[in-house]
């Protein structure tokens, strides 16, 4: 199947999606495919970068041993 044919059919199947959250998100991925190659984070993305930068400058992390025992431990309750 062709490019063109491609672009044809989903613009077809795209005009009858009500889903606003899904249009949503899948305007979110073409705009990451047709844009500069600059991804530009949330305010709430950047303010978890910056605490989960703190955090490792005050020494507030979890080893991956400990992590994983905590996987483990939660994969064995469930």
């Amino acid at each position: 199947m062709s490019t063109t044919e491609l672009r044809h059919i989903i613009g077809e199947q795209l005009s009858q999606i009500e889903d606003v959250t899904f249009l949503e998100a899948l305007k979110t991925i073409i705009d990451s495919k047709i844009s500069d190659g600059t991804y530009q984070l949330s305010d709430f993305q950047k303010e978890r970068i910056d605490c989960a930068r703190e955090e490792l400058k005050n020494y507030e992390t979890i080893s991956h041993n400990e992590v994983q025992k905590e996987i483990n431990k939660w994969l064995k309750e469930k």
